[in-house]
């Protein structure tokens, strides 16, 4: 499994006893608002959890998320992952740890195989066999319709991902961010064109896979967070 990898992350970077994300009394506003966009927000999340976030449009869910891989920096309070204030950890080792799959999951000119090792490192790439490549795209249930495809791993992806359908470039998606075997899987949307039983599916997958496996998934429908540990509303940025 890509676990075992020698050219995956350290183990020694996820401190024992430390929460996996933790919010302390965190608002936030953008420079272009007179108002908050967050107010007071305040969790922990552990290690290994599964936690989902809802709320209405506009209600604070995707900033939440985009502060804890330091995309934008708090205007009051503290995010901390594996105890560590975000501001003050190492760019490359916060980047590292947590891993963000987006609603449109960008899809480039090039191959499968291409696609899928975008953003490891040059030495890391060197080292990920087949077997890798086909595991996680098991695991994100990409393997089938990449297989059917000429060449399979190294079928032509055309640019944006034309030749594909959107849940199959979300499950792409889902499948580069768990080779880059992160502590922390931010999943923003990123089911939403995927029907219930494949977005299960492939939860199920993912905690079979890493039971240590930190998971945030934001979701537009109830149905994209069942059966996670906790759920978090979020209405007019707050918690």
């Amino acid at each position: 499994k890509p676990r075992d990898r020698k050219s995956f992350k350290d183990e020694e970077l996820n401190l024992p006893g430390s929460a996996a994300v933790e919010f302390k009394n965190v608002s936030l506003r953008y420079e272009s608002s007179k108002e908050n966009t967050l107010t007071d927000i305040n969790f922990t999340i552990n290690p290994g959890e599964s936690i989902g976030i809802i709320g209405g449009t506009g209600s604070g869910k995707t900033s939440l998320v985009s502060l804890i891989p330091g995309y934008y920096k708090a205007t009051g309070g503290a995010v901390l992952v594996n105890g560590m204030d975000v501001t003050d950890m190492d760019p490359v080792e916060l980047k590292n740890t947590c891993v963000t799959v987006m609603q449109k999951p960008v899809i480039f000119s090039g191959t499968v195989r291409e696609n899928l090792v975008f953003g490891l490192s040059e030495a890391a790439e060197k080292e990920v066999t087949d077997d890798v490549l086909e595991y996680v795209l098991k695991v994100a249930d990409a393997y089938d319709f990449v297989m059917a495809k000429d060449g399979g791993l190294d079928a032509l992806c055309e640019q944006d991902g034309r030749n594909f359908s959107g849940g199959q470039k979300q499950r792409l998606g889902i499948a580069r961010a768990l080779l880059l075997n992160p502590e922390i899987l931010i999943l923003d949307d990123s089911a939403s064109a995927l029907d219930f039983a494949t977005d299960a599916r492939i939860r199920s997958n993912m905690k079979a896979m890493r039971a240590d496996l930190t998971t945030i998934t934001v979701s537009q429908r109830a149905t994209g967070v069942m059966g996670m540990d906790r759920i978090f509303v979020m209405d007019n940025g707050r918690l």
